[in-house]
């Protein structure tokens, strides 16, 4: 397998440690921050997708996201994902649905999400088919060993990868991880990125790499990330219920 970076792996830039009190700026900050990452990467900060979550914050504050011109919102409850939804159904936005699904919600999750990027068993995968519409996901991989964070173990990712790709009504875009505690981010992101290398062989198309978050996502782009899931570095801590 050859090297993503043959001429030597682009140190990390800096990461913004202050954390600004205005929504718009910290929107900015992380901006700035994903196109200096993806311009050390040798990349165009134009072909990564940074998606807000939202979990926990209201309406009120993804409407001042939209008008900031942020069309991608990631949300991880059911419930919540879904009012907020229905509540903005006249906004053009892209709602992508980060969290574990049960699979007695799937087809409702179906209904309002854009984008599911935690697929993790061939069930949900059944349950997530369909003759009628398409839905894009990514299948999510467990970089460790602990089987309740969510993921299929790497093992059996080939084999999940396979019902995905027959699935009727399901397109799968790629892989999602999230680094685990404790380890280095930018070594968990390789090790998905060499997945993601292993299965295009099966799946070609599968080209999209859903990782890094609000600590992580400068060297979630050295390593390919196609899609971003920042919360707090932009929405602010979370309201206290």
């Amino acid at each position: 397998m050859s090297p993503a970076f043959p001429n030597g792996a682009p140190s990390e830039p800096a990461s913004n440690t202050s954390a600004p009190s205005d929504l718009a700026t910290r929107l900015e900050t992380v901006r700035v921050g994903v196109a200096d990452a993806a311009r050390t990467a040798g990349r165009e900060p134009a072909d990564i997708t940074t998606i807000v979550v939202t979990k926990f914050h209201p309406v009120s504050l993804l409407e001042e996201l939209y008008a900031l011109g942020v069309r991608n919102m990631g949300e991880n409850r059911h419930q919540e994902a879904q009012s907020k939804a229905a509540s903005l159904a006249d906004l053009d936005l892209v709602w992508h649905f980060v969290g574990q699904i049960q699979g007695k919600k799937a087809r409702q999750v179906r209904a309002y999400a854009n984008v599911i990027h935690s697929v993790d068993r061939e069930s949900l995968v059944t349950a997530l088919a369909s003759e009628e519409s398409t839905i894009d996901c990514f299948i999510q991989v467990n970089l460790t060993d602990d089987a309740a964070r969510g993921g299929v173990h790497p093992a059996n990712l080939s084999a999940l990868v396979d019902s995905a790709l027959i699935a009727p009504g399901v397109r799968l875009l790629g892989l999602m991880a999230v680094a685990p505690l404790g380890e280095e981010p930018r070594r968990a992101f390789a090790h998905v990125r060499e997945l993601s290398e292993q299965i295009r062989q099966q799946a070609p198309a599968a080209t999209a790499l859903s990782m890094g978050m609000s600590q992580d996502y400068a060297a979630a782009v050295l390593e390919g990330a196609t899609h971003l899931r920042i919360g707090t570095a932009i929405t602010g801590n979370r309201p206290v219920l």
